[in-house]
């Protein structure tokens, strides 16, 4: 005779069979996207001045810090465009301001967009991809609404335009200075108003029953180095060091250069030359005082899951586009191959992984198959040109890749209007870069770079035609080769 437990099972596997009793859902974790603009790694220059962020401080020491992580392009648009598709600059054929990552390969699957595909509710708050209207007929909005479950938010506009004007709701009718200071509240800035949308949002999200991919894109620490006074006062300006080094690299080509192109369309700055060393003083203060404001904003968001029980269920990215010069040698801005433009803040916590800090080499490009891989769904239907680094966040010190690669283009600003006559390409490994200037678009170099990390951690010397470093500039070559085409147009 049956027993009755075995009775039991009988009937259950019995109407699972009909249909009847089906296993629990998987319950897919949800993201949180949260996107700095122009933030930088290396901040040792400032010398004996701490740098205030406790709530990033925060978020490394629960999550996986990657410490080499490199853009594939150090310039809003292409890095944002490479790696919200996983596909780099050159497939993409993004290298400017202008270009949409949509005009050569309209039907491409965006990070976001994929999630959406998959049951997530895709909201973007703020700057996520390139933050222009776009300069095509018909229109293609940058902020790429096909990505999202509904319209972005605070994602368009010009950097200067998020400016207090005193008297007045509205803001500046042109470009003001480069730096602000001013005793007003958080929500004076753009950043401070989607951070509190994106608490706002969290709220709404938590009542749905549905995994998100909530997506926070602040503007700063991007020029204009605008924040409240209290941001400031936490440094003091005649406690800062001068940026160092203070000129350019030694043998460096003047391609490598990216004339302060950014800064001086700011009022008040010189045009060309030296800056004031007060200017430089003030500029840098204001950019600490920028980053401050930028952490104080990811901090309400984060509290913000913390307080409604989401954390435990939810992937946190930081990241930042690219890095950002300010004065080092002689450079402000972006736009170049050098360390501290390429190499860019990286942090992810995930459920059910430990908290560890890796030196591997990464790419932009392998957050798209990560995140893919965390959530368990199936890759998008282009092939992703990064690697899932899973691995390094189960076990932070395993062998990762060997090398990173970025580019930029020269002249800059480059365009239709202003073709390019170089790229420049850049492999890092763990202890080198080289940096290759090919002649666009046949591929003939023209000058290289040589700078070795372990040595000369601020690349002020170009070591590239010292005898004793022809063995790893030729292995570093060849690297470079087997990854970038000789010839760089399609």
């Amino acid at each position: 005779m049956m027993s009755w437990r075995s009775l039991v099972v009988a009937m259950l596997l019995s109407l699972w069979a009909a249909g009847f009793v089906r296993s629990a859902p998987v319950t897919r974790p949800n993201i949180l996207f949260i996107a700095a603009d122009d933030l930088r790694c290396e901040l040792g220059a400032y010398a004996d001045e701490a740098v205030h962020t406790p709530h990033l401080d925060g978020l490394a020491a629960a999550g996986t810090v990657f410490l080499r992580a490199y853009t594939q392009q150090a310039v809003c648009n292409p890095s944002r465009a490479s790696m919200l598709t996983g596909l780099r600059p050159d497939t993409l054929q993004v290298w400017d301001l202008r270009a949409h990552f949509r005009e050569h390969q309209p039907d491409l699957v965006t990070l976001p967009q994929h999630f959406k595909a998959h049951g997530y509710r895709a909201i973007s708050l703020g700057k996520i991809f390139h933050n222009q209207a776009g300069r095509f007929h018909p229109p293609m909005p940058f902020a790429d609404p096909i990505s999202w479950s509904e319209p972005p938010r605070w994602s368009d506009g010009a950097h200067w335009e998020d400016w207090v004007v005193p008297g007045s709701d509205a803001g500046p009718e042109r470009k003001q200075g480069a730096v602000q200071c001013l005793d007003v509240p958080d929500d004076a800035y753009w950043d401070g108003q989607i951070a509190q949308a994106a608490v706002e949002e969290l709220q709404r999200l938590h009542l749905r029953n549905e995994p998100f991919f909530l997506a926070v894109g602040f503007w700063k620490p991007h020029l204009p180095f605008n924040a409240p006074k209290r941001y400031w006062d936490l440094y003091d300006r005649a406690s800062l060091a001068p940026p160092v080094p203070d000129r350019p690299a030694v043998g460096a080509p003047l391609l490598a250069d990216n004339l302060g192109w950014e800064l001086r369309t700011y009022l008040g700055v010189p045009k060309e030359g030296e800056l004031p060393e007060a200017m430089v003083a003030e500029l840098r203060h204001g950019h600490l005082a920028a980053i401050s404001f930028l952490d104080a904003q990811v901090g309400k968001v984060l509290a913000e899951l913390d307080r409604l029980g989401l954390a435990d269920n939810t992937i946190v990215v930081f990241w930042s586009d690219h890095g950002l010069h300010v004065g080092e040698r002689g450079l402000w801005g972006k736009a170049t191959n050098y360390e501290i433009d390429a190499r860019a803040p990286l942090l992810i916590s995930a459920p059910g992984f430990a908290p560890g800090r890796t030196e591997s080499p990464v790419e932009f490009v392998d957050i798209y198959p990560t995140l893919v891989e965390l959530s368990s769904l199936p890759l998008p239907r282009q092939s992703l040109e990064g690697a899932s680094l899973v691995p390094l966040l189960r076990q932070p010190d395993a062998p990762g890749k060997e090398y990173a690669v970025s580019q930029h283009p020269r002249p800059w600003p480059a365009h239709a209007d202003n073709p390019p006559t170089h790229m420049g390409y850049t492999i890092r490994s763990a202890r080198h870069r080289y940096i290759e200037w090919r002649e666009w678009p046949v591929g003939a170099v023209t000058a290289v770079e040589l700078y070795d990390h372990e040595r000369d951690p601020a690349e002020s010397v170009n070591v590239a035609d010292a005898p004793e470093y022809a063995e790893v500039r030729d292995r570093l070559r060849q690297a470079l080769a087997q990854r970038v085409p000789a010839r760089l147009a399609p």
